[in-house]
């Protein structure tokens, strides 16, 4: 017998919650095989199994709070774990049993044959449910509780955001529910949202906050309690960008396998604005600043479950394609919940790009501890003065500084918006920044 634990995830992080069990009890488990699936403040993780045997137990169900070194889960031997429904006794096999008190009738040829036809008619039903049931995303504690109680899982309503049953759900649900309850899922396989009566009789949905949502709305809340947080503005002429990618996007992809975004440019262009002020890549210890001379930029991706904020390290020690590339494969793992702790960690600056989503104006939150974040938005054509006789339609974009006043100064952020507005302006002269 062996023991399955919760590891050591991250300095920071102590416990987690069971999202999903890989494997059931009594599944055969082989070492290095993902077992479970925790989900804590920052990441999913998947906890592999060190042992080779049968899972014979689980100590914990999806839902439960467990904390790192607890025992969640237990290997035996194969052959261990001793089948949960009795052996058939082979003398009664292919006969009635029979009551001293009520006799066994025999059956009539046509009586017989209309038994078995309505027996293969139940049989098709049961299957035709087993199969919808199936076809339901849904926990495997949830689906051991709906054929203990006999409910069809696609009569139970989700709590999820994503529509996956869990065994609350199952717990929570009776006969005779609200009809929307009940309702099929839509054309694009989501199941509709449960609903509840709140009590003026007006319907309400009710979403339990995911520990990843709760970590993010406590730290929004906490920067902005702690933080002397102030947002200054500029706009960037996107023409001369746009216009560079133009001319050399089939090529760069041809050279590198990945296309030419903005974000690359943007990074670039942070990276050199920093070095002119370091007070915005730093962060506060106390009663002391400490001034970072690495640079690894965070870039804010929106993933199911929340934002998230992976990290493209020694940013400036990277070219163009090296920095896309980055961003790309940070990005399928945030959407696929492949990110690890340490592509979250040790972020010096963050860039968050809300005009992929038609943002036009915004004003970011920093992503503590450190001290600034830069805001981009929707490319929009608007008229700009080109000299006192021409007006023409230009990309604009506005950007948006959010920085700690409490050690970065106004002048030092409005100078660091006016050098990205600079760089991005003239692009060919990223090239000239170490």
């Amino acid at each position: 017998m062996a023991d399955i634990k919760v590891p050591e995830l991250a300095e920071s992080i102590t416990e987690g919650t069971i999202a999903q069990w890989l494997k059931k009890k009594g599944d055969q488990v082989q070492k290095g095989e993902y077992v479970v699936e925790l989900e804590t403040d920052k990441v999913n993780v998947e906890i592999i199994s060190d042992y080779d045997g049968i899972l014979t137990d689980l100590l914990a169900e999806e839902g439960d709070t467990v904390k790192v070194g607890e025992t969640i889960a237990v290997v035996g031997e194969q052959g261990s774990v001793e089948s949960e429904a009795p052996e058939a006794n082979p003398a009664e096999t292919g006969r009635e049993a029979e009551s001293p008190d009520e006799p066994a009738i025999k059956e009539s040829g046509a009586q017989a044959a209309a038994n078995q036809n309505d027996k293969t008619v139940g049989t098709q039903d049961k299957q035709s449910e087993e199969e919808g049931n199936e076809r339901i995303i849904a926990s495997p504690a949830a689906r051991k509780l709906a054929r203990e109680k006999g409910i069809a899982l696609n009569q139970v309503s989700s709590s999820d955001p994503l529509g996956r049953v869990r065994k609350q759900d199952v717990e929570s649900h009776t006969p005779g529910q609200n009809q929307i309850k009940a309702e099929p899922r839509n054309n694009q396989g989501v199941k509709a949202p449960s609903f509840l009566n709140s009590e003026d009789g007006k319907q309400v949905e009710r979403i339990k906050m995911s520990r990843r949502r709760q970590t993010i709305a406590n730290r929004l809340v906490e920067v902005q309690q702690t933080a002397a947080m102030l947002t200054t503005f500029n706009e960037v002429d996107m023409t001369a960008v746009m216009e560079l990618r133009k001319k050399w996007k089939d090529r760069f992809y041809e050279e590198n396998d990945v296309r030419l975004g903005f974000m690359s440019f943007f990074t670039k262009a942070v990276v050199a604005a920093l070095k002119k002020s370091p007070y915005l890549n730093a962060e506060i210890q106390g009663d002391e600043i400490v001034l970072k001379k690495f640079y690894d930029i965070g870039v804010a991706v929106a993933a199911d479950e929340g934002l998230v904020v992976p990290v493209i390290r020694d940013a400036d020690r990277k070219n163009f394609a090296e920095i896309e590339r980055n961003i790309n494969e940070l990005a399928e793992k945030a959407r696929t919940n492949k990110l690890s702790l340490k592509d979250l960690q040790g972020g010096t600056f963050t860039i968050t790009n809300g005009g992929v989503f038609g943002s036009l104006l915004s004003t970011p939150i920093i992503n503590g501890p450190q001290v600034g974040i830069l805001g981009m938005h929707t490319i929009q054509l608007r008229p700009v003065a080109i000299d006192k006789e021409r007006i023409e339609n230009r990309p604009m974009m506005y950007i948006a500084l959010s920085y700690d006043h409490r050690i970065v100064d106004g002048k030092e952020a409005v100078t660091f918006l006016k050098r990205i507005k600079e760089l991005m302006e003239d692009p060919e002269s990223l090239l000239l920044q170490g």
